[in-house]
């Protein structure tokens, strides 16, 4: 695993061994992210790690509501993506993501043919909060 954001040396203690990453964290690292291109790798790590996650351990990884993440947008996107992810386990979400919308709308992926795609085939989760994107930017290799 990358040492993005000290993630897998600087977030626990010694003897612990290897948690995935929580929404909650995820927050905290983008907000400390020095541009979008970095927020996006996070976004991917938190993905391929829920990914691996049993599925009795991902609420858990859901389920506290993080900090902000001093942006608007990127705080939205957290809920938008814990329910997104919730939901697709089939699982119920947490109260806390039902509070963040955006104002306006917001299309992270912002040429021509992307805004075209994400006004079609943008998730629920994310549609409801202003946020448009295409499934595909959400899929981890």
């Amino acid at each position: 695993m990358s040492d993005l954001a000290g993630h897998a040396t600087g977030g626990y203690a010694a003897g612990v061994g290897y948690q995935a990453m929580s929404i909650s964290a995820l927050a905290g690292y983008l907000a400390a992210a020095r541009d979008d291109r970095e927020r996006w790798r996070l976004v991917a790590e938190f993905l391929e790690e829920y990914r691996h996650e049993p599925e009795t351990r991902r609420p858990g990884l859901l389920s506290e509501e993080p900090a902000t993440t001093g942006d608007e947008r990127w705080d939205v996107f957290a809920a938008a993506l814990a329910e997104f992810l919730a939901t697709r386990d089939g699982r119920g979400v947490a109260a806390w993501v039902h509070a963040r919308g955006l104002k306006g709308s917001w299309f992270p992926f912002d040429s021509p043919a992307a805004r075209a795609d994400a006004l079609v085939h943008s998730p629920a989760s994310f549609r409801a909060r202003g946020i448009f994107l295409a499934p595909q930017n959400l899929e981890v290799a």
